[in-house]
């Protein structure tokens, strides 16, 4: 007589993450939506006209004329419609994943976002490596000697650091490491010379797929100067947070407990104090990530790098609407997908966040 197994019960709290998750996908569209339109109109109120430019074509043509091409040009682009009738076809697109084309040269936008994306992603992760690497060691150092000298530096150098506008330390990162000591390259992403024939265009992805170690090299020195621009801000805010959020669990009853025990401190630190600084720490992570991406429209003009940021500026300079809403959307959507992911690594940080 065989006996039938019974499924285990799943765990309530793996019902609550699942609608938890579902939650949470519903809000991206909402949030774009919102976005997108007020990117739509944004872009409309501004003074100036694509028309303006693509009318004159480089040349010097007479008021009459100007004003004849500039009225075939908004023809052409769907401008001359009421803006209620533009808004419309704009939301008809966008639901269908259509962004449309570059009024400058006529490049799909999502083209020009698959090229820029890779970059801006690469470079934001860097900055968030070095700022947590950063941030986290300088706040646990300044926790464990609060008093001290070494205490009050590392604080005085975080609010330094964290005051510092991203655009003032590029430029001086550009006038120290690249004209004075010539360390590292300031300009692009990878050195002109190189023949890079991009598959994913995410350069260290395509050297492992390519097989061109070569490649690695040159762009992570292209790579140093932005990624530490826009790192060394964050990690100030980092420092200060770790440190507050350390200090608050070293007095804690449980790590009193653990050192009588005889417990190492490094053993402490690491299994009992880090462990339970993450939760403010993860969530300071996943709102800079958001002023990263921010950040990296200025730092991405500065240094030429070829990314998002930089393809937004280049789009609201020449008034290229739809290059400005799919880049806009692009960075919103990167956002919105890590906040989430932050929202949902809670549950795997907090054990009390699982229960029911």
């Amino acid at each position: 007589m065989t006996t039938a197994l019974l499924p285990l019960p799943r765990p309530k709290w793996a019902a609550g993450t699942a609608l938890l998750v579902l939650r949470r996908l519903a809000v991206i569209p909402v949030v774009l939506f919102a976005l997108a339109s007020l990117v739509f109109l944004a872009m409309r109120l501004l003074p100036g006209s694509p028309a303006t430019s693509l009318a004159a074509g480089g040349n010097n043509l007479s008021a009459s004329q100007l004003a004849v091409n500039e009225a075939r040009v908004n023809k052409a682009l769907g401008l001359d419609r009421p803006l209620i009738v533009q808004y419309g076809s704009f939301l008809n697109d966008l639901v269908h994943l259509r962004l449309g084309t570059s009024f400058y040269g006529s490049n799909s936008v999502l083209g020009l976002l698959g090229d820029a994306l890779p970059a801006t992603i690469e470079l934001t992760l860097a900055a968030m490596t070095i700022a947590v690497l950063l941030g986290v060691v300088t706040g646990v150092i300044a926790a464990l000697r609060k008093g001290s000298w070494i205490d009050n530096s590392t604080r005085a150098v975080a609010t330094v650091s964290f005051s510092l506008p991203w655009f003032a330390l590029g430029v001086l990162g550009i006038v120290v490491f690249g004209v004075w000591l010539r360390w590292l390259p300031v300009l692009g992403r990878l050195p002109s010379s190189l023949d890079y024939n991009p598959t994913t265009n995410f350069v260290l992805l395509d050297a492992i797929l390519q097989n061109r170690p070569e490649l690695v090299w040159p762009w992570i020195q292209h790579l140093i100067l932005p990624a530490v621009t826009l790192a060394l801000s964050m990690a100030g805010f980092i420092t200060r947070i770790v440190r507050a959020s350390v200090l608050e669990v070293l007095d804690d009853d449980f790590v009193r407990t653990a050192r009588m025990k005889g417990l190492s401190e490094g053993v402490v630190i690491r299994h009992h104090v880090l462990r339970n600084s993450w939760l403010p720490i993860v969530t300071v992570l996943g709102l800079q990530f958001g002023s990263l991406l921010g950040g990296s429209v200025i730092t991405e003009t500065v240094f030429s790098y070829a990314g998002v940021g930089r393809l937004l500026v280049q789009g609201v300079l020449q008034r290229d609407y739809p290059v400005v809403q799919g880049a806009a959307l692009a960075i919103a959507l990167l956002f919105t997908l890590v906040n989430h992911a932050v929202d949902l690594l809670y549950t795997v940080l907090d054990p009390r966040l699982r229960k029911g």
